[in-house]
């Protein structure tokens, strides 16, 4: 076995997935380092990919060439676009997936995956000497590298918490990561705790499903990946049911046994995703809670009751289980656990994931206090294809906030750190009428093309869209129609003599690509996916005009480099206060310290003030 490497990955969650393959993309010799290679893309969770803003991370990876959206299409049996009726920047694709299916492809793609050895090891401890990362030892030796992604998930000493039960382990049946998170306390980095659940397991075969609410899966449903021409797997459908008082009286008469109410558990949880005793303890006026049962596989009986995560012991799980409607009798296959384990404070990251304390040593994932699949899987791209640039002598690659809903999420990490476990929403974007999630490719295949991540495929897949785009909207521009013409069309438009496209006509509500079709026969000949696009675009043409000047006016400061040497103590007129916060987090541009909590309007301007003192007193220097 080789026993250097340019690039190695730590972990074979979502993460550590992304990260080898984009390392491996990059033409970096990579190592994905895993305790199991059976586990590789385990969906540890929920397997279900997408959602509101998580949908859009997905979609951004797939249009940096990454595997998550092609392997969920691959896995999908049931495909929802949530916000349906909403506009488009706000919807999310979202699709439950064959846990199995899931896990064997992805496992597929990264055997043959160019560039990438999968080493079946322990990681152990770091090796560096002055100059940063200079390799890894492991259960089976020592590698060299000069670069290496850790993506450990929930394994850095990961604890189950089930009632007054604790089981050393990264998820059930793994073993946790201790001497690695040893190694990072020793490199100097500090660790904290934080603490995330998954339900009990429920046997299909014993729930009465005649007396549930099904929620079918959509009748055409839209895939993940810009590269998959349609969806292969059986549909199913998902069925809900709601707790109840009864239950509820369950859980408050059993709380004091619960991990995260005992006090045995001191990492704090997702707000988002909240456990059931949470729900009952934070929300008493309820009188019950909407529970999704979504299947885990097409051959798998195993369900998954999305809302009911906990850390209640095992007798309490099943009496509150069997008080809801459908599931008297249910059987429990597995019981729900909370699971506590180390992370870093993400604000010791730059934003292209290195840490600052360690050259070479990249984060990405849960140990940067995120939760999700989604969110880990974008982190793990951006590590991994940094983590390659910098074995190739190259400088990093960072994505803004402006451009995708992987530069929000990586800004607000880096910025803002964590107090629990982050999720992304698209609320947190500023920009979401740009950063949509049909516009992905639009967005990053130019860059991803640019840096060298994206394959011929795509790229060329990539290039013949754009061309149809381009035609199409040729053709809606060279159509112009008066207010009557218009009227005939049934759509009502000021009547004042103005001709005006059918591109402009395709902006109004009322109005679609195929009732504009219906009137020029010439533009019934472009393909759905060119028209929904086209249709998108037109809608939001006028929003985006007035968004691409906030941009712009955001850029200026944003592209504002500090120097990694700047002494924030030697600006005037910052209170000490915040001058401690600058100094701690180390902002590397102006827009970045801009959204450092606790840094004002003033300070920035302050900070502005002094950074173009310094360039011009440097310039002056040189011409001298």
């Amino acid at each position: 076995m080789d026993r250097s490497f340019d690039v190695i990955v730590i972990g074979g969650g979502h993460a550590g997935c992304e990260a080898s393959a984009a390392s491996a993309r990059m033409g970096a010799k990579t190592a994905l380092v895993t305790q199991k290679a059976e586990t590789i893309g385990v969906m540890s969770c929920n397997p279900a990919i997408g959602g509101l803003g998580k949908g859009h991370l997905v979609r951004e990876i797939d249009a940096l060439d990454g595997l998550m959206g092609r392997i969920a299409d691959e896995a999908g049996i049931q495909f929802r676009m949530l916000n349906r009726s909403k506009g488009a920047a706000v919807r999310g694709p979202r699709a439950q997936a064959d846990r199995k299916l899931y896990r064997l492809a992805m496992q597929a793609e990264l055997r043959d995956y160019p560039n990438l050895t999968i080493v079946e090891a322990e990681a152990l401890e770091l090796l560096t000497d002055e100059s940063g990362v200079t390799g890894l030892e492991t259960s089976a030796g020592r590698f060299g590298t000069v670069s290496v992604v850790i993506t450990t998930g929930t394994f850095l000493k990961g604890m189950i918490h089930i009632g007054e039960e604790r089981i050393a382990a990264g998820r059930f049946g793994d073993e946790p990561s201790n001497r690695l998170s040893d190694s990072l306390l020793k490199h100097g980095f500090q660790l904290g705790r934080l603490k995330t659940g998954t339900p009990a397991r429920l046997d299909g075969r014993t729930i009465n499903w005649s007396v549930l609410e099904e929620q079918q899966a959509d009748s055409d449903p839209e895939p993940f990946s810009y590269l998959s021409a349609g969806i292969k797997q059986p549909q199913v459908s998902c069925f809900i049911t709601r707790t109840t008082l009864a239950g509820h009286k369950i859980i408050q008469d059993n709380l004091h046994r619960a991990a995260i109410h005992s006090g045995a558990i001191t990492g704090r949880g997702p707000r988002y995703c909240p456990s059931i005793e949470d729900k009952i303890a934070r929300f008493a006026d309820r009188e019950s809670h909407q529970v999704f049962l979504e299947p885990e596989g097409l051959d798998d009986p195993t369900v998954y009751p999305n809302g009911i995560s906990s850390s209640l012991p095992t007798d309490v799980q099943t009496a509150f289980i069997r008080t809801m409607p459908g599931l008297e009798n249910v059987e429990i296959i597995r019981t729900g656990y909370a699971i506590e384990y180390d992370f870093l404070d993400p604000r010791g990251l730059k934003a292209s994931l290195e840490t600052k304390h360690l050259q070479g040593l990249f984060l990405a994932g849960q140990i940067n206090g995120s939760t999700g699949y989604e969110e880990a899987g974008a982190q793990g791209l951006v590590a991994g294809l940094n983590a390659a640039r910098r074995a190739a002598g190259k400088g990093p690659v960072t994505f803004g906030r402006d451009t995708s809903y992987i530069g929000v999420m990586i800004d607000d990490l880096v910025t803002r750190g964590v107090t629990e476990p982050y999720r992304m929403f698209t609320s947190r974007a500023e920009y979401r009428l740009s950063l949509r999630a049909d516009n992905a490719d639009q967005r990053l295949t130019p860059i991803g093309i640019d840096i060298g991540c994206v394959g011929f495929f795509r790229q060329s897949f990539y290039t013949r869209k754009m061309e149809k785009l381009a035609k199409a909207k040729a053709a809606l521009s060279e159509i112009f129609v008066t207010p009557k013409q218009a009227a005939d069309v049934g759509l009502n438009v000021n009547k004042d003599g103005v001709r005006r496209s059918a591109f402009d006509i395709l902006a109004y509500p009322d109005m679609t690509f195929a009732r504009l079709a219906e009137g020029w026969q010439g533009l019934a000949e472009i393909d759905r996916r060119t028209a929904e696009q086209i249709e998108i675009e037109a809608k939001y043409a006028v929003y985006l005009d007035r968004q691409t000047a906030d941009i712009a006016a955001a850029r200026r400061d944003e592209g504002v480099a500090i120097p990694s040497d700047f002494e924030f103590n030697s600006v005037d007129g910052l209170s000490n206060e915040i001058r401690a916060r600058l100094t701690a987090i180390r902002p590397e541009t102006l827009g970045q310290a801009s959204r450092v909590e606790g840094v004002t309007p003033v300070a920035i301007t302050l900070l502005a003030v002094a950074l173009r003192r310094r360039q011009k007193a440097r310039a002056k220097a040189v011409q001298a």
